[in-house]
C-alpha cells in the first residue's frame, strides 16, 4: 500500500520525494517537445498548431506594424502642424493689433517661449501659366520667416536672402507643380478684399515673382500655404500698421495650459488666447479613436490564434491519453502532466510572439521601401499625398506599447493553455488505459 500510494503521489517506491521531478524540469521539457514534433499520426494536429503558430506571429506582426504607422502619422501631423501653425494664437479682442511689436517683445521675455511671430494673414486666389489656386497667404519677416524650419530649412529652389525687400514670395512645391513655375518665374495674386472705389470695392491684382519654394511634406501645406513680406502683406491685405495674430512657439507644447495665464498677463492688453489642444482638438481626437478602436480589432487576430492553440491542445490531450496514463502510473503527478501541456501550448504562443516583434520590427524600419515596392508592381498610389495629408508613410515604434502588445498576446497565449492542460492532468490513468 504504501508503495503505491507513493506513487500515486509521483515517487518511486522506496525513494521517497527524491526521484519526484522538479517543476519545469528537462523531462518536462523534453516531453513537450516530443509532442510538438509532427508524427503521421499527429498530422492534424501538428497542422493546427502552425495555424496557430501563424495566427500569433501575423495578429503581433499586424498590430505592431499599424499601431506604429498612426503612431507616425499622428507624430508627423502634430510636428508640422505645429511647426506651421504654433502652439498658441495671440488675437485681439478690443481693436486691431497695432500694438503688435510692444505685445510681441512682451511675451518673447516670458521665460519658456522659444519664438514670437506676429502675422498678416488673408484668403486670396493664386495663378500662374498652368492654372490658378485658392491660397492663404500669410506677411512674415525674413527673421521670423527663419525661424520656422520646416520652411526655412526645406527650400528646394530659390532661396530667403533679401526676402524683406526683393517683394517675393515663397511657395510649396505641389502649389509650384500645380500652377507651372519655378523660382524666379512671376505669379498672380488676387484678394476680393481690395480698393474701395464709389463703385464698391474691387479685387487687388498683384503679381509676384517666386523667389522660393519650400517642401514642408504635407500636402495641404505644400500646395496651399504662401508666404509674403510682411509689410507686403499689410499692404495687400489693407492692415497697415497692424498684424492679424502672434504665434507663440513654447520650449514645451504639453504646457500650454500653465502658460496660458501668464501669455494673458504679459500681453498687457485684452487677448483672446488659443492653444494647439483646442484648434485641432477635433482632428486628433478622431485620431486617437481611430487609433483605439484598430487595437481592439486587431487583438482579435491574436484572440482567435490562441483559440486555436485551445483547439490543438485538447486534441493532443486525446490523442494522448494512453500515454498519460502510462506516465501517470510511472510517478508523474497531475502537476507534471498540467505542465507538460501548459510548456507545449505556451511554447506556441511565446515563439509566435518573438516571430511576430521580429517580422513587425523589420516591416516598420522598411515601411516606406515597401509601400514604394507595392506601388510599383501594381502601378497604383497606395498612400496619397492628398488624401493623407502626408508625403510619406510614417512609422515610429513606441516602447511601452510595443512591450503592451507583446504581455497581451503571451497572456492570451498562456490562458489558452491552460484549460487544455488541466483536463490532462485530471485524466484518470485508469480510463486512460482501458480506452486503449
Amino acid at each position: 500500500m504504501t508503495d503505491t500510494s507513493t506513487a500515486a503521489d509521483g515517487t518511486s517506491a522506496g525513494s521517497g520525494r527524491k526521484a519526484g521531478v522538479a517543476p519545469f524540469s528537462s523531462l518536462e521539457w523534453l516531453i513537450a517537445g516530443r509532442y510538438l514534433r509532427s508524427r503521421r499520426r499527429e498530422a492534424f494536429i501538428s497542422v493546427i498548431a502552425g495555424f496557430s503558430f501563424l495566427g500569433i506571429m501575423l495578429g503581433v506582426a499586424t498590430l505592431i506594424i499599424v499601431m506604429a504607422v498612426m503612431n507616425g502619422f499622428r507624430n508627423e501631423l502634430m510636428t508640422k502642424i505645429l511647426g506651421i501653425n504654433g502652439h498658441m494664437l495671440v488675437q485681439p479682442i478690443d481693436g486691431p493689433l497695432t500694438d503688435f511689436a510692444d505685445v510681441t517683445a512682451r511675451l518673447a521675455g516670458v521665460p519658456g517661449v522659444r519664438a514670437v511671430v506676429p502675422y498678416v494673414e488673408g484668403q486670396a486666389l493664386i495663378s500662374g501659366p498652368s492654372g490658378s489656386s485658392g491660397v492663404l497667404a500669410r506677411g512674415m519677416s525674413a527673421a521670423d520667416l527663419g525661424k520656422l524650419a520646416l520652411v526655412a530649412g526645406t527650400i528646394r529652389e530659390g532661396g530667403l536672402d533679401g526676402f524683406d525687400t526683393g517683394g517675393g514670395i515663397a511657395i510649396g512645391t505641389r502649389l509650384a507643380r500645380s500652377l507651372g513655375v519655378s523660382a524666379g518665374d512671376p505669379v498672380t495674386l488676387v484678394s476680393p478684399r481690395g480698393t474701395v472705389t464709389p463703385f464698391g470695392m474691387t479685387p487687388r491684382v498683384q503679381t509676384y515673382p517666386v523667389a522660393a519654394i519650400f517642401e514642408i511634406g504635407m500636402s495641404e501645406f505644400d500646395s496651399s500655404v504662401v508666404f509674403m513680406p510682411f509689410e507686403e502683406g499689410q499692404l495687400y491685405f489693407n492692415q497697415e500698421g497692424q498684424a492679424t495674430a502672434i504665434e507663440v512657439y513654447l520650449d514645451d507644447p504639453g504646457r500650454v495650459a500653465e502658460f496660458r495665464p501668464v501669455l494673458e498677463e504679459a500681453a498687457g492688453r485684452p487677448a483672446f488666447i488659443l492653444d494647439w489642444t483646442q484648434r485641432h482638438a477635433t482632428f486628433f481626437q478622431a485620431l486617437q479613436v481611430e487609433r483605439n478602436v484598430m487595437f481592439l480589432i486587431l487583438t482579435l487576430i491574436v484572440l482567435v490564434a490562441a483559440l486555436n492553440i485551445v483547439s490543438g491542445l485538447t486534441m493532443l490531450v486525446k490523442d494522448k491519453g494512453h500515454d498519460i496514463a502510462i506516465l501517470r502510473t510511472m510517478g508523474a503527478t497531475r502537476g507534471t502532466i498540467l505542465r507538460v501541456f501548459f510548456i507545449t501550448g505556451a511554447s506556441i504562443g511565446v515563439v509566435g510572439t518573438l516571430a511576430g516583434v521580429v517580422l513587425g520590427t523589420v516591416v516598420c524600419l522598411n515601411v516606406e521601401n515597401i509601400r514604394q515596392g507595392i506601388a510599383w508592381l501594381t502601378e497604383t498610389e497606395l498612400f496619397s499625398p492628398e488624401l493623407y495629408y502626408l508625403s510619406r508613410l510614417p512609422a515610429d515604434m513606441e516602447a511601452g506599447e510595443t512591450v503592451t502588445i507583446v504581455v497581451m498576446a503571451l497572456l492570451l497565449s498562456f490562458l489558452a493553455t491552460l484549460y487544455p492542460a488541466w483536463k490532462a492532468a485530471r485524466l484518470d490513468p485508469v480510463e486512460g488505459l482501458r480506452r486503449e
